[in-house]
């Protein structure tokens, strides 16, 4: 049988999953010995003690019609009354209504009320209902009704109900204490996985590993990772400085050079080489420090991007900017302003490149930012959209230095500080302008 529709009722979480294999188990548990436990004791020691009260009453009853006069019967029942333990008396006259009353958790009941209607032979009601400790019996007798209230305890074993509650109350109590000892072996897998998931969106938060010895060992692995990895970028960070400053040092002496140098075509060929090399060197630079240096502050994305758009027209283009503010309360959000405000600048220059017409739209929600730049230009085609976001790609299929492609980087930068972030880079067709849309998603 295929029971994969059961996922979908499963709880998700570590701490549901276990409270459940804690629950199941002993909800199980206490059916299954409360129905053996109910069948095979308190069903079955009941029904021996009515069938033992019924013969009682059958004696009654037959003696009373055996009298011969009513004086004589009820004598003989007052008699009975010490040695049988029941109230009995005669009412002269009377019919009984067969009928039972009795309550649905009255699990003795039950079966006393079998073993009576099995035993007495004759027309019969049976009330359960008047008083926890009494069962009142009617029994029809050729003189009129034979009343019998009869102790509850002499026909049926001790209510069961009373050990289903007990069962109940230490099954609560069993679970608490589950709960309890669950919640404080899940919390460092909780915190191990907030730890891991702001390490993957450029944030270092305080973490110490604890709990099971499992756990603890993978929040120790953990530590380490993380330890290595900001060490790494830190050490790639010191190279890097090192280099831009090692290689500035030769391209400011060729500048200086060039223009102690007659000016001419040649000459001006070689300052725009140089020109383009530092442009290139700034790229790589920036491509490979990403947004390592830079700490995450609480940012209004309405004020950084309108100063991106602002720096972006100063050159003389236009876009058109829209914002929708989903969350007025909270506007301000966790990013490195900076490496977002770069990769946004990015997809504007590359935008204003290739069309005429771009359009920011940027959306607020309670879950992420949204960050669309649409315009009239070509576009990507489809097949080639996954190449555009790898670094030194370029699509052009140009590497000539002396056109002005690129290096290849404008969109593999704003992938690099989405996936910093812990965000996405998505390609697609603009239907507003007709060229490309590029939607970066940043999470809250």
């Amino acid at each position: 049988m295929n029971f994969l529709w059961l996922k979908s009722y499963m709880p998700r979480s570590l701490f549901g999953r276990s409270l459940l294999m804690i629950l199941f188990p002993v909800v199980v548990l206490q059916l299954v010995v409360s129905f053996v436990f109910i069948q095979r004791h308190y069903a079955q020691v009941t029904t021996q003690m009515a069938s033992s009260v019924a013969l009682e009453l059958i004696y009654a009853a037959d003696l009373v019609e055996e009298m011969d006069s009513v004086e004589e019967a009820r004598a003989i029942l007052y008699s009975l009354e010490r040695p049988f333990n029941i109230k009995l008396e005669l009412g002269l006259g009377d019919t009984v209504a067969p009928a039972v009353r009795f309550y649905f958790y009255d699990i003795s009941g039950r079966a006393l009320i079998t073993s009576m209607r099995d035993k007495i032979e004759r027309a019969i009601s049976i009330d359960l209902t008047k008083s926890n400790r009494i069962v009142e019996i009617n029994l029809q007798t050729i003189r009129g009704v034979l009343y019998a209230k009869v102790p509850r305890s002499r026909v049926s074993a001790t209510n069961p109900h009373q050990l289903l509650i007990w069962m109940l109350l230490t099954a609560i109590i069993l679970t608490v204490i589950s709960a309890l000892f669950l919640r404080n072996q899940v919390r460092p897998i909780r915190r191990l996985a907030e730890a891991s998931e702001a390490f993957g969106k450029g944030r270092v938060v305080p973490f110490q590993a604890g709990g099971a010895t499992e756990v603890r060992r993978a929040g120790t692995s953990f530590l380490a990772m993380r330890g290595r990895l900001e060490r790494q970028i830190e050490q790639r960070t010191q190279m890097l400085s090192s280099v831009s400053h090692d290689l500035r040092t030769p391209l400011t002496r060729l500048k200086l050079s060039l223009e102690m140098v007659e000016e001419g075509e040649e000459t001006r060929h070689m300052q725009q080489d140089v020109e383009d090399m530092e442009q290139m060197l700034d790229v790589f630079l920036s491509f490979a420090r990403g947004d390592s240096l830079e700490e995450t502050t609480l940012v209004d994305p309405l004020d950084m991007i309108k100063k991106v758009v602002s720096d972006c027209q100063r050159s003389g283009r236009t876009v058109e900017f829209e914002f929708d503010n989903q969350t007025p309360k909270s506007r301000k959000i966790s990013l490195r302003s900076g490496a977002v405000s770069r990769a946004i600048s990015n997809l504007l220059s590359n935008a204003l490149r290739f069309g005429e017409k771009v359009v920011l739209s940027t959306t607020l929600s309670k879950k992420h930012v949204k960050i669309i730049v649409e315009d009239n230009g070509p576009g990507i085609p489809k097949s080639e959209r996954e190449n555009a976001l790898k670094p030194f790609v370029r699509l052009d299929q140009s590497r000539n230095q002396d056109n002005s492609g690129g290096v290849g980087l404008g969109l593999a930068i704003v992938a690099d500080v989405a996936r910093s972030h812990g965000g996405t880079v998505q390609l697609s067709d603009s239907l507003k302008l007709g060229g490309l849309k590029v939607t970066l998603i940043i999470p809250r």
